[in-house]
């Protein structure tokens, strides 16, 4: 960072203002484009600061910011689904700073980097709430990470919004966790329909990450097939941020499926799609929404022809909904060379809910007041896009959309399975993917 911009964030931090600072490459999103405006480094060319926030915004509120935190991957294998998701927020509350704010006050982010990993979660969001007193968390990824970091929030009694997780677990659980993107159970339940009602498949295999996150879809999957009278016919697990998966294709085969179905994230979801094809094992792969779309498309290149996956989020691009408009524009505007994507668009949708919910608030903001607000919100449209909340419903939306990949590495919204094999989108290939 250069030192000019080093000395404007050590004086916003001063004053307890946080400003989200985004850099983006020609090439892409990288940890080392994220500089940390507080906290541990996400990555070596990071800013980091000795002091912690004054006493005077412990709650995170200023008479002119509210500040939120993030814990998510900006590092290692899984980085991706972290930077998009931090990326759609940004561009949501750049939106709304740029008309004024929320009742005088700016938005802000601070983003802390946890490799994906629960232990380093927990240290971040006890940083978060301790050290840099945000007022709510926002955002936070994946299921073990947030499943290890909840209880502390709780505690402190920190508004937990939209963590990007389907997690069964976590629905109904936490009084202080709101949720905004449909769960793991309601896009397995959505796939095995699919795959039966469409395809007439019925020998449905499963490739899942070997923690939470994982095991969580791998009952949905299996609860799904039995309420249908089926069951799993083969499985096979990998460790989380790794993509070794050769022997759980080996044993996936051995239950000659028709269909996987594929609970993990992008990089492992790449190897074992790709490994599959070149020893000529084809069934029909299908992948739930935390595996990054994007990151999946540019792993899998020209291979990914006929590879499907379940969206929580209207396609990024459709030019029927004025929300999918506004996020086009607000990404544009913050990072004008990256492409829309679902993850920053559940990410720019997080960042419009929780402004949303701001508003309702007025300006004399507290915790329990915004969560009180999720409580009593009823119906809520963001442009063409609803949730709902009240008590005893803490998560928004319901709705789980169906996307393919074709042969270009574009994805295309589909309605039902036969759509591709209509269209004859494939993806076979018999090249080596390495």
């Amino acid at each position: 960072m250069k030192p000019v911009a080093t000395s404007l964030l050590r004086r916003f931090a001063a004053r307890g203002v946080f400003p989200a600072v985004l850099l983006l490459s020609a090439s892409g999103l990288s940890a080392q484009d994220l500089p940390e405006v507080s906290g541990e480094a996400a990555s070596p060319a990071s800013t980091q600061f000795s002091s912690s926030v004054p006493t005077s915004v412990i709650l995170g509120v200023t008479d002119v910011a509210v500040v939120f935190g993030q814990s998510a991957p900006l590092s290692g294998p899984n980085a991706q689904i972290g930077l998009e998701a931090r990326l759609g927020i940004l561009a949501a509350f750049n939106e709304i700073n740029q008309k004024g704010g929320v009742h005088g006050r700016r938005v802000q982010l601070v983003t802390l980097d946890d490799n994906y990993e629960p232990g380093k979660a927990i240290r971040n969001v006890k940083r978060l709430i301790e050290k840099d007193g945000v007022f709510a968390l926002i955002g936070n990824v994946g299921t073990s990470p947030v499943r290890a970091s909840a209880p502390i929030s709780a505690e402190a009694g920190v508004p937990f919004i939209a963590p990007v997780t389907g997690a069964a677990e976590l629905r109904a659980r936490w009084q202080n966790m709101m949720h905004l993107r449909a769960s793991y159970d309601q896009e397995t339940e959505a796939m095995i329909d699919h795959l039966l009602n469409d395809l007439s498949i019925s020998r449905i295999a499963v490739l899942y990450q070997n923690d939470s996150f994982g095991r969580d879809g791998f009952e949905g999957v299996s609860l799904a097939l039995s309420r249908r009278g089926a069951k799993v016919v083969s499985s096979g697990f990998y460790e989380r941020n790794t993509s070794a998966i050769k022997q759980a294709l080996l044993e996936i085969r051995q239950g000659k499926p028709e269909a996987v179905i594929i609970i993990a994230s992008y990089p492992a979801a790449a190897q074992l799609i790709l490994w599959s094809r070149f020893i000529g094992f084809n069934p029909v792969f299908m992948n739930i929404s935390f595996v990054s779309s994007n990151a999946l498309a540019r792993e899998l290149g020209s291979k990914g022809g006929g590879v499907f996956m379940t969206q929580v989020v209207p396609f990024p691009t459709s030019p029927d909904l004025a929300v999918t408009q506004a996020y086009q524009k607000a990404l544009a505007t913050v990072a004008p060379e990256t492409e829309p994507g679902f993850t920053s668009f559940e990410g720019y949708l997080t960042g419009r809910l929780v402004t949303h919910i701001l508003e309702e608030c007025g300006r004399n903001l507290t915790r329990e007041m915004f969560l009180d607000a999720f409580r009593n919100a009823g119906l809520i449209d963001l442009d063409d896009f609803q949730l709902y909340y009240s008590e005893g419903i803490d998560q928004g939306s319901q709705a789980v959309f169906l996307t393919v990949l074709d042969e270009e590495g574009n994805y295309r919204p589909i309605t039902r399975l036969t759509d591709a094999v209509n269209a004859e989108i494939t993806g076979q290939d018999t090249n080596n993917p390495l």
